[in-house]
């Protein structure tokens, strides 16, 4: 994992979502997909959070207050300082749990781990901790309905 499988999984992700695609596959695979990697699972999932989040509209035209104040603040004007922008930044901001996006001086000092480190380690909490809660019995029995017609149709 390196900077040119993080720019030709962008590449490859981000375009297809900005196309319209409702499905973005591959997560994890490495190796030209000989390959499943924990590390690249998790950064790839936050990759496609950002691509779909490329999507979300921006209604501006739905909130009158939002005109008034592009029309008052102008082109050239400072948006951050307005209470509509403190308001609704929120809503807009693209976060990230991988994607360190700190000064570098504070980065450094936490031991300069990059995303695949950071996702490394997630993933290894998650194996650790993560407890999957178990399948109802109305699921089971579907299931077990499932093997049993296809047993039958693989046997003839």
């Amino acid at each position: 994992m390196d900077v040119q499988i993080g720019h030709e999984k962008t590449l490859t992700g981000l375009m297809p979502v900005l196309a319209g695609v409702d499905l973005v596959y591959g997560l994890g695979m490495i190796d030209m997909g000989m390959a499943i990697s924990y590390e690249q699972f998790l950064m790839d999932a936050e990759f496609v959070r950002m691509f779909k989040r490329t999507e979300k509209e921006v209604a501006v035209d739905a909130d009158a207050l939002a005109l008034e104040v592009i029309e008052a603040v102008g082109p050239a004007g400072n948006y951050l300082s307005q209470k509509h922008t403190l308001r609704h930044m929120r809503d807009e901001i693209s976060t990230t749990e991988l994607i360190d996006r700190r000064m570098r001086e504070s980065w450094e000092k936490d031991g300069a781990k990059d995303m695949p480190q950071r996702a490394r380690e997630k993933a290894k909490k998650i194996l650790a901790e993560h407890r999957a809660e178990p399948l109802s019995p109305a699921v089971l029995q579907k299931f077990a309905e499932i093997m049993e017609r296809e047993e039958k149709e693989l046997c003839r």
